[in-house]
C-alpha cells in the first residue's frame, strides 16, 4: 500500500482545512476538505469509504470507512469541525500547525482532528490484512452545534459494531458518563409604552422576572431530588446564559428574551424535564397578561452511560492504567450507543484547551494514544493475535 504521509504532516494538512460548525451563519463552514483527506488516505490504507451527505445540508458530511466484516468490531470515532476562533489572541496562525514547548498549536489540535492523524498513523503500522471483526473509522459533522452528524447517522441506522471509542480530549482517561444537554430560549411579550405611565402597556421584564423566579425553584427541586456521587457536580445544572429586553430606559419593555441550558444527569429525561418547564409557564402568563413561548434552541443531547463492565471499558482501563470517570461535557457517545455500541469517550489532550485561543496537543499525549488504538485493534478486531502486554504502557505519560 501506498505510504501515507507523517503524523505531523496529516495533522498539518487537517487543520489546515477550515471546518467550522456554528449556529451563526457567518462562522459556518463545510467540511468537505477534511473529509476528502481522510477518505484518500484511509483508501490508500485498504479501507472501503462511504461518504454520507447530511439531509437538507449538501455542504456537510460523514465519512464511514470500514475494513473487514463481521457481527462485531470497533468503531473509532470523532468530528470534523471545530468551533469559532478568537481573531487577535492567537499567538500563531489557528490553521497552521506548529510545534512550540513541546506542544502542537492549531485550531482542532487536541478537539479533535489531531486524534485522526493518530489513528492514521497507528492503523498505517499493524498489520491488519487478517482482520478478524470490522474497524471502522467514522468521521462526523457539526458535533460542536447540532450534532446532526450524529443524529444522522442514527436515523440512518446503517452503522453496525460492537465497540466505540471516541477520542474526544480527556487526558487518557476513560469517560463510560456524561451529562445531558438541553439549550432552550423563554420569549415574553408584553406591551411597549411611555414609561411614564406604567398603565400604557405591559412590561415583558416585570413578568420575565417571574419566570426566572420560577425556574430558579424548580433548579434548586432538581438540585435536592437528583444526585450523582460519580460526577465532580453530582446535580442537575441550569445555566442563565443571557437575557436581552428592552430598546431604551423610557420605554416599557415589550419583550425580553431569556437563554439558558440544563444538564441532566445519566437516567434523567430530558423530555420530561422540558414538559415540567412548560407546565409552569401559563400559571405567569395569565397572571401577566403577557404571552410566554418556550423553544429549544438547538436539538437536545441526552445523557450518556456505558456500563463499567464493558470489555472496553475495562480494557481501557488496563491500557491506561485509569479507572473510569465521568466529565460534564456532552459528545455523541449517547448517539453511539443508541444504535447498539458499547461505546466510552477517551482521547489525547485536555478539554481545558479545548475551544480556547492558542488550542494545543501535547506531544507526550501521542505515544500512548497509539498503544491504546492498538490494544484495542488487536482485542476487538484481531482476536487471533496475542493481546498486546497491558503493562507497557502503564505510566508513559
Amino acid at each position: 500500500m501506498p505510504a501515507l504521509p507523517s503524523l505531523i504532516s496529516m495533522m498539518s494538512q487537517l487543520i489546515a482545512s477550515p471546518s467550522i460548525s456554528c449556529s451563526q451563519a457567518h462562522w459556518d463552514q463545510s467540511n468537505k476538505g477534511v473529509i476528502e483527506l481522510l477518505e484518500s488516505w484511509l483508501s490508500r490504507q485498504g479501507f472501503q469509504c462511504n461518504v454520507m451527505p447530511l439531509p437538507d445540508q449538501p455542504n456537510k458530511f460523514n465519512l464511514i470507512a470500514t475494513l473487514g466484516t463481521g457481527d462485531g468490531g470497533l468503531v473509532l470515532s470523532g468530528h470534523t469541525d471545530t468551533v469559532p476562533y478568537d481573531k487577535g489572541r492567537w499567538q500563531s496562525d489557528p490553521f497552521l500547525l506548529e510545534e512550540r514547548d513541546n506542544k502542537l498549536y492549531g485550531l482542532g489540535s487536541c478537539d479533535m482532528k489531531g486524534f485522526f492523524a493518530i489513528v492514521l498513523d497507528t492503523v498505517s503500522q499493524m498489520a491488519l490484512s487478517t482482520v478478524q471483526q470490522p474497524l471502522i473509522i467514522l468521521a462526523t459533522a457539526d458535533e460542536e452545534s447540532s450534532m446532526s452528524g450524529a443524529r444522522a447517522l442514527l436515523n440512518a441506522g446503517t452503522l453496525k459494531a460492537r465497540y466505540a471509542l471516541i477520542g474526544e480530549p480527556t487526558s487518557l482517561t476513560p469517560i463510560y458518563a456524561h451529562k445531558g444537554i438541553m439549550m432552550e430560549r423563554i420569549q415574553v411579550t408584553g406591551q411597549s409604552g411611555h414609561s411614564s405611565n406604567p398603565a400604557l402597556g405591559n412590561n415583558a421584564l416585570d413578568a420575565m422576572h417571574d419566570v426566572m423566579s420560577e425556574l430558579m425553584v424548580f433548579r434548586q427541586q432538581l438540585k435536592a431530588q437528583y444526585r450523582d456521587a460519580s460526577f465532580v457536580i453530582d446535580y442537575p445544572t441550569m445555566n442563565f446564559g443571557c437575557l436581552h429586553g428592552g430598546d431604551n430606559p423610557n420605554r416599557i419593555c415589550g419583550r425580553c428574551e431569556l437563554e439558558f441550558d440544563l444538564r441532566a444527569l445519566p437516567g434523567m429525561s430530558n423530555q420530561a424535564l422540558m414538559a415540567e418547564i412548560a407546565q409552569r409557564l401559563p400559571y405567569i402568563e395569565e397572571k401577566t397578561g403577557t404571552k410566554i413561548q418556550l423553544n429549544s434552541l438547538f436539538p437536545d443531547v441526552p445523557s450518556f452511560y456505558t456500563s463499567t463492565e464493558s470489555a472496553i471499558i475495562k480494557a481501557c482501563e488496563s491500557l491506561t492504567n485509569r479507572q473510569a470517570s465521568t466529565v460534564a461535557f456532552a459528545t455523541e457517545g449517547p448517539f453511539l450507543n443508541q444504535m447498539g455500541m458499547e461505546t466510552l469517550i477517551l482521547g489525547p489532550g485536555s478539554i481545558d484547551q479545548a475551544h480556547q485561543p492558542n488550542e494545543f496537543m501535547a506531544l507526550d499525549q501521542i505515544k500512548p494514544m497509539q498503544a491504546v488504538i492498538r490494544g484495542l485493534i488487536e482485542r476487538f478486531c484481531l482476536p487471533l493475535h496475542p493481546p498486546t502486554d497491558l503493562t507497557t504502557t502503564k505510566n508513559e505519560e
